[in-house]
Parts: structure tokens; C-alpha cells; sequence
């Protein structure tokens, strides 16, 4: 579970903000949604199953979830991947003269197994300028241990990385390496970060592989032939349909580093394959066939990339990462969720996750989205939905509709087009744009 995520001075972020899945003291006029929105971790602690992000574009929505992707990858990535001199692809605020001469601030606050973390890290090009981890046992904060400048403090409670501060390169995270040598504390924390989905919805070509994986497995297959059903694309059935690739031969005048690289490609793709043949899988659509009667009479086979709608396309991509996130309680983060989809459908899939029905194990979405129709307090609290705008020196500032005061009967979409809340493009005028010379 989510609590909060804090970024500064990355991409269009120069001031730390801070991002939060922690439900307000409010309560909705429909109580419904504070039922399902919202569920308790303790007595003190409640929060929410999803949250929307508005903005005009390039306001920052799409920088936030970048931001949490690459947390992720470092955590991930930082000790096995990189070389002692290797530059860390982090991006730093560029519009200030300050801010590219100090470093990206990313920390996570987060549950697992019951218990609460503060992990974070300060980070330049060239190396890691300090980090942190605490926790909280039972009331009050703990130190697991910090770094700074070089300088490593460990507590006795991370007892795992007491020999390794001297096995650390400076562009590697202490944490990761804990959990390259076993670390049980550290272990956890990367398997959490391992967890966390982060997609576009713009881009649903790796998604696509997964859902094909998973589906092909049988390791979700009812689950999502189900939900495509429910979305009413007109689909009766999924198949995958495997082939053996023909691939193609290599001329005599292609270049042997060419060469050597397409063979290479085989090469791996042959060990991935159970049977040392590399095959093509392609997903097959299928639609009832009717007579003059209306009378189902046989069915049709649709290749999903040839026939089938951009849309269709994009909802069997999503089903398998949604079906694994609802059913294991997991974190989704979706940029552009609305693109490409119907507003009816986008708002279903938003429903599945504000539902203890459909989502028992309060797995969290969180996504940026165009889509007003959403602006609904049939289906959000204000706490829910959260705003990305640029100042004037081209800093994005983050804020929750929660800061505002809104009137029980008050239409958040149309006080959000009326520019009541903030975050909307500024348009000139236009009527001269294309006139006469």
C-alpha cells in the first residue's frame, strides 16, 4: 500500500511535493463512496483505493508518474546494473540556475505486511548524496539506517547491511545492494518496488505480452476474457494462436556485426522457447455470425491487430495488469488511462477499484487523465482527485481539490472547465492565427 510519495527538482518538479493516498476527515454526500473509496489500515490511518490526476498538458501529470517509475527502476536496477563511473538517468529540473547544481529528492512512504516504511534517496548524474530508511514499530518513527556524503549510520535493527557499507559504489543504492546479499528487511522493501505497476496508456505493447502470458498460462484467463466481456466490445471468446516464425535468411552482403546480432537474436529467442522453435502468437477475436433471422448461426475469428479497434486492442493489453493488480491487492499506476477509451469504460474500470466487491484486497490505482467526465462526485471524493500546474517560471505545483472549499451540490467538472480550481491550458486568441497576411 501506498501512504505518500515525495518528489523535487525532477523534470518539471523543482520544489518537493508531495503526493498522497491518505483519506481527508471528509465525508461525501453520497456515503456509498466513503465506503468503497476508502479503507482503514489502523485506527488512525485510512486510505483511499484510487486517485485521479488533472492538468493542462505539460503541467507535470506524465513527470509524476515518471518519477515514480524511475524510484523504481534505481531501487530495482542500481547495484547489478550500473559500473562505478556510469551516470544515473535521472532528469533535474533545468529552468533554475540553483536547482542543476543540486540533487532529486524521491521518497515512498509504504506499507508491507502491517508495516509502515520511509524509504528515500537524494540523487545527482554522478552519484547517490544520501539515503534513508525508517520505519515505525510501534507509535514512534525508528531509524534503519541513513547515509550521507559517503557516510553510512546502520542500526542494529538492519543488521544486514552492517558489512557492506564498503561494498557500496557511490552510484548504487545502499539498499539495493543489502538485497543482492540476501537482506531479509531489504529483500521485502525490493520486492515491494518489484510490485508496483507503472504503464501508459498510451503505449500498450509490453502490456499486451503480459496479458498474452498470463492469459496463455491460464493463470488468468477467466478473469480477463471476463472483464473484456463486461467492457462490451462485442468479443465472445479469446484465442491465442501459435505458428512457427519464418524468418528470413541473411545476405551475403549484410554487414557481419549485423549478422552476428541477428543471429544472436535467434539465438536467445530459440533458448526462450520451450521447444527450441520460435514461434508467433497471435490473439484471435470471437464474434457470433448471425443469419437473416438474427439467428447465431457459427462464429467469425478477428485477428485483434487487424480488424479489431484501437480501443479493443487497449482493453485486452490493460485486462491482464488490472486482473493481477485487483486480485493481489497491488499498487497501478496508469498514465493517460483515458486515452483511446470509451468515457463509460474508462469510468468502469475506475469503479472496480472504488468497490469492496471488486476489489477486497484494497489493491490502489492512480492515473492521469483529460477525462471531465470522471470530475464526478458521483464517483470521487475530493480528496480523490489531485491537480498538476506550471507557474510562471515553469515549476509544476501539485495540490488535492481537498484544499478547496466546494459546495455539496457543486459540479466539480464544471467548475474545474470554469477554471475555478486551477490547472487548465491558458488559450490566446485565436481568431487572427490563420487570417489574411
Amino acid at each position: 500500500m501506498i501512504i505518500q510519495f515525495r518528489i523535487g527538482n525532477y523534470k518539471s518538479f523543482k520544489d518537493i511535493v508531495t503526493f498522497s493516498m491518505i483519506a481527508a476527515n471528509i465525508t461525501s454526500k453520497d456515503k456509498s463512496l466513503d465506503e468503497n473509496n476508502v479503507f482503514r489500515v489502523d485506527d488512525e490511518l485510512q486510505l483511499l483505493k484510487s486517485t485521479a490526476i488533472y492538468g493542462a498538458n505539460a503541467s507535470g501529470k506524465s513527470n509524476l508518474i515518471s518519477a515514480v517509475r524511475f524510484m523504481r527502476q534505481l531501487v530495482l536496477n542500481s547495484s547489478k546494473d550500473t559500473q562505478a563511473n556510469e551516470a544515473i538517468p535521472v532528469k533535474l529540473f533545468r529552468l533554475n540556475t540553483e536547482t542543476v547544481n543540486q540533487p532529486s529528492f524521491f521518497e515512498m512512504v509504504f506499507i508491507i505486511d502491517g508495516q509502515r516504511y520511509r524509504y528515500g534517496f537524494e540523487v545527482t548524474p554522478e552519484k547517490i548524496i544520501s539515503e534513508w530508511l525508517f520505519y515505525v514499530p510501534k507509535t514512534r518513527e525508528a531509524k534503519l539506517f541513513e547515509r550521507k556524503d559517503g557516510e553510512f549510520k546502520v542500526s542494529p535493527a538492519f543488521k544486514e547491511g552492517k558489512e557492506l557499507k564498503d561494498k557500496t559504489r557511490d552510484n548504487a543504492l545502499f539498499l539495493s545492494v543489502a538485497a543482492q546479499f540476501n537482506g531479509r528487511i531489504s529483500t521485502k522493501i525490493l520486492q515491494w518496488f518489484k510490485s508496483l505497476n507503472v504503464i501508459s496508456g498510451l503505449d500498450d505493447t509490453g502490456l499486451r505480452e503480459y496479458t498474452m502470458h498470463v492469459f496463455d498460462n491460464n493463470q488468468y484467463r477467466d478473469e480477463i476474457l471476463g472483464l473484456v466481456k463486461k467492457l462490451d466490445v462485442g468479443i465472445d471468446d479469446i484465442q491465442m494462436h501459435k505458428s512457427p516464425l519464418t524468418l528470413p535468411t541473411i545476405r551475403d552482403d549484410v554487414p557481419n556485426e549485423l549478422q552476428d546480432a541477428f543471429k544472436g537474436l535467434i539465438a536467445r529467442l530459440q533458448k526462450n522457447s520451450k521447444n527450441s522453435q520460435v514461434e508467433q502468437i497471435k490473439v484471435l477475436t470471437t464474434h457470433s455470425k448471425f443469419n437473416v433471422d438474427e439467428e447465431r448461426v457459427a462464429i467469425e475469428l478477428f485477428d485483434i491487430d487487424n480488424i479489431e479497434s484501437e480501443g479493443t486492442k487497449k482493453i485486452f493489453s490493460m485486462a491482464g495488469p488490472l486482473v493481477d493488480t485487483l486480485k493481489k491487492g497491488k499498487i497501478l499506476f496508469v498514465d493517460e488511462l483515458d486515452a483511446r477509451l470509451h468515457p463509460l469504460i474508462t469510468r468502469a474500470i475506475i469503479c472496480l477499484f472504488n468497490s469492496n466487491e471488486t476489489n477486497p484486497m484494497n489493491a490502489q490505482l492512480i492515473f492521469a487523465t483529460h477525462d471531465t467526465n470522471l470530475l464526478s462526485k458521483d464517483i470521487f471524493r475530493r480528496d480523490q482527485i489531485w491537480f498538476t500546474e506550471k507557474d510562471k517560471f515553469g515549476a509544476t505545483d501539485l495540490y488535492s481539490l481537498v484544499e478547496y472549499k466546494v459546495r455539496n451540490d457543486a459540479s466539480f467538472e464544471s467548475d474545474y472547465i470554469h477554471g475555478k480550481y486551477g490547472a487548465i491550458p491558458f488559450i490566446g486568441n485565436l481568431s487572427r492565427l490563420l487570417g489574411e497576411q
